[in-house]
């Protein structure tokens, strides 16, 4: 009943509740209303009947006292006018029936024998009023009437039934008049539903419903427009996070998956399935498993066993997916698992697209390792294959071979024909190699025209002979460049790997010095490094000051000292006249003399550094030496042939003249014979530039040369330094006496003033001045000594004047 009433409408069930209460207000008001009416009616009939049961009996009070029974039915008899009287009876004292009154002569309506637990009282629709006859508190007798009172009941109930009729029609009356006062409460609320309805279907928070009356029910519509009006707004921020959201998740770049925790796919956003050529549908249900790469499962297993172990971590990998297209894409997963609001947890994992960033650090990778030119690996990644080789022959005691290549006569192709030729060169003769090596061994380009190749389990004979083929394959390689045909040749350095064998830096060290060995021994050659090897050992001495004169420049580690150069005429007026000297002071505070370390900055283009160094220093010490230049008169300073190719030592030196304000007339530079023949031209430029700003130049070791006098005209020099292995057998070499007079002659013939180095005697110091040599210079004049112990020196005892 009650699931029926509450699918009524509102107006169906105020109808109902009026109804309702319209019939049990009836009911209730008719059951109390015939309750009543009874009840009066009985008291009232009761007392009615009581009061003439006392009247017949006072009456009858002479008759019993009497014994009249004729007065006594005479007044019984009054009576007979009541029709519900049935009976009545008049007792004496004895409780006899004195006198009695039957309207019929049933059982039910004959007086009872006797009275003596009567009383009046109701019997259904019979009522027994019992009155005794009292006279001065004396009973004489008893009144007893029957009455029944069925007729009398059906007439009350009929005047109640008339009165319930009125009741029922009045109620309907009202409930027809109440049903337009409903619609007042009914109308506004289905007015609600019917607006509540239409913002439920068209979803427009726009919409208001009507305000009919200003009752509850107004109230109710205001608080249901107020409340539309929050929702429309909270729908519209709704709906732009909705937008956000999903143009976060579906127009999101990265590829978003809601997973199992095995790999069932929960939801996909539209960048992943584009990603996988799928739709979002087609993926749903499917496994993630079954889009990555065979090779990459374990790795998607791992990362879902990492989140599983540790699920308030954030974790990455990368792994490769296979896309329904036959294509791999590359991805760096991010994954954590997460819990919605009914603790059901799933994998959350985004993936974005490294493909073309893998695939550009691969090839930033590759050509981290690899020569760009002729596609070999390059000396980073030819060391870490030498660094694996150390360690698997000190694992296995293995014997592998290091060869290191150098081309000869590359430069007179690069000169000749250009760079271009000289790349295609290195990419032929590059393929050449890669071809004809062993097929586990590995080659490299280490740099401009140097090779290196790995021979692995290889002796050292047998790396001997394979490097024979290796040089004979390269000589007997002709490379053609507009019609035009070159040969080169190949130096080739070895050194052996083993267990006793040291670092890879080491060991390229000993192959790059067996290679300078072969070059050094007429080229195209193959040598073997060995440990005894003196000349092996010299140049890796070399090598090792390489560091150090670096290190050197960098901390100034370089001291200048200065020998003395004096006149032969003995005229001291001329002032002070020294040469400059560079000396290494290592880290003990020992002074290295430059035979040590000027080889290796010649051989390692270091020299052209070292002069910049010496100028620099020298030019700062004369200007911050207070009245140094007052008793100078020349100073000397050595230049190696690399500063005079060097084209920008020009314009340093110029700059260092301006920076320390030291007069050019005080410097002069010293250069080589063999530097100054080998660029004549050149040379002759530089030294012209540097003159025509106030300097000297002085040729050193002039007669050392095979050509010195044809060369001589040319160098606008202003002393020549006679080479002192001339000098210091002059006394006894009468050869080398001709050759020191004919050298002082031509130079004074030349307006060239000389100077002798290795004067270590007084004799030579006297024959030197009868020959007619200008200046002198030795251990006999002055040994070198630190700049600030300088000093004028004086000529010796006994000199020729």
């Amino acid at each position: 009943m009650i699931k029926f009433v509450r699918t009524l409408s509102i107006n169906q069930k105020l109808l109902l509740i009026l109804l309702f209460s319209g019939f049990t207000s009836l009911l209730f008001a008719g059951v109390f209303l015939v309750m009543l009416e009874i009840s009066e009616f009985q008291r009232n009939t009761r007392d009615d009947l009581s009061a003439l049961a006392e009247i017949v009996g006072n009456r009858s009070t002479a008759a019993l006292m009497f014994d009249d029974r004729n007065l006594a039915n005479e007044n019984l008899a009054v009576l007979l006018n009541l029709p519900e009287v049935q009976t009545a009876c008049l007792y004496n004292s004895q409780g006899a029936v004195f006198a009695q009154l039957l309207k019929n002569t049933t059982a039910e309506s004959s007086c009872p024998l006797a009275l003596k637990d009567e009383n009046t009282r109701f019997e259904g629709i019979h009522l027994v009023v019992v009155k005794p006859i009292v006279m001065d508190t004396d009973e004489l007798g008893t009144v007893y009437i029957h009455a029944d009172l069925s007729m009398v009941y059906w007439r009350k109930i009929q005047f109640i039934g008339i009165i319930f009729l009125v009741l029922l029609g009045v109620s309907i009356l009202t409930f027809f008049l109440s049903t337009p006062l409903l619609k007042l409460i009914s109308s506004p609320i289905k007015k609600l539903l019917i607006t509540v309805k239409n913002i439920s279907d068209t979803k427009d928070y726009s919409l208001r419903a009507v305000k009919v009356n200003n009752d509850e029910v107004g109230v109710l519509v205001d608080a249901f427009n107020g409340l539309i009006g929050i929702v429309g707004t909270q729908n519209q921020a709704l709906t732009r996070a909705k937008d956000r959201y999903l143009a976060l998740y579906d127009d999101n770049p990265t590829m978003v998956f809601n997973l199992a925790d095995d790999g069932q796919i929960f939801s996909v956003n539209c960048t992943g399935a584009k990603q996988l050529d799928l739709t979002v549908e087609e993926l749903q249900s499917c496994s993630l498993f079954d889009f990555i790469y065979s090779d990459d499962s374990l790795m998607l297993q791992d990362l879902v066993e990492r989140c599983l172990n540790k699920p308030s971590r954030v974790h990455k990998q990368e792994f490769r997916m296979a896309c329904q297209k036959g294509r791999l894409i590359w991805v760096r997963a991010t994954a954590r698992f997460s819990e919605n609001e009914n603790q059901q947890k799933s994998l959350l994992l985004v993936c974005e697209d490294i493909t073309e960033a893998r695939l550009l650090n691969e090839k930033i990778a590759y050509q981290a390792s690899h020569d760009s030119l002729t596609g070999l690996a390059n000396r980073s990644q030819f060391d870490s294959y030498i660094k694996q080789a150390v360690a698997l022959a000190h694992t296995d005691n293995s014997e592998h071979a290091l060869c290191y290549l150098d081309l000869d006569q590359f430069k007179v192709i690069n000169d000749t024909c250009g760079h271009l030729a000289g790349d295609e060169l290195l990419r032929q003769l590059g393929d050449l190699l890669r071809k004809h090596i062993r097929q586990n061994d590995f080659v490299a380009r280490l740099g401009g025209d140097e090779f290196g190749v790995l021979m692995y389990n290889c002796s050292l004979n047998q790396a001997i002979l394979a490097c024979e083929k290796l040089r004979d394959m390269v000589r007997d390689f002709h490379f053609a460049w507009e019609d035009r045909s070159f040969t080169v040749g190949v130096s080739i350095g070895i050194s052996a790997v083993n267990d006793s064998s040291g670092n890879a830096v080491n060991l390229l060290k000993e192959a790059d010095a067996a290679c300078y060995a072969a070059k050094d021994k007429g080229r195209n050659r193959v040598h073997v490094f060995r440990p005894d090897d003196e000349e092996l050992a010299m140049r890796q001495g070399e090598m090792q000051w390489v560091e150090k004169i670096k290190q050197g420049l960098d901390k100034n580690r370089f001291c200048l000292y200065g020998q003395p150069i004096v006149p032969l005429n003995g005229n001291n007026e001329e002032g002070l006249h020294f040469e400059t000297l560079v000396r290494y002071c290592d880290d003990r505070s020992h002074i290295i003399p430059p035979g040590a370390f000027l080889p290796a900055a010649e051989r390692y283009n270091l020299a052209s550094a070292m002069d910049r160094w010496v100028i620099s220093n020298l030019l700062q010490w004369i200007a911050e030496k207070p009245g140094f230049l007052n008793n100078l008169s020349l100073c000397s300073i050595n230049l190696s042939g690399l500063s005079m190719s060097d084209e920008s030592m020009l314009a340093f030196i110029s700059e260092q003249f301006s920076r320390w304000e030291v007069p050019t007339d005080k410097i002069c530079f010293e250069i080589t014979e063999t530097a100054a023949i080998a660029n004549l031209s050149y040379a002759t430029k530089f030294i012209n530039q540097l003159r025509e700003q106030g300097c000297f130049f002085s040729l050193d070791d002039f007669g050392s040369g095979l050509s010195s006098f044809a060369y001589l005209k040319n160098l606008p020099v202003d002393f020549l330094k006679i080479d002192g292995l001339f000098v210091k057998d002059i006394l006894d070499d009468k050869v080398d006496l001709a050759m020191v007079k004919s050298i002082n002659e031509v130079g004074h013939v030349m307006n060239k003033k000389t100077i002798a180095e290795f004067v270590e005697n007084e004799q030579i110091f006297n024959l030197l001045n009868v020959l007619g040599v200008d200046y002198a210079q030795g251990y006999g004049i002055g040994k070198p000594v630190p700049l600030d112990d300088l000093k004028l020196i004086k000529p010796f005892i006994g000199t020729v004047e």
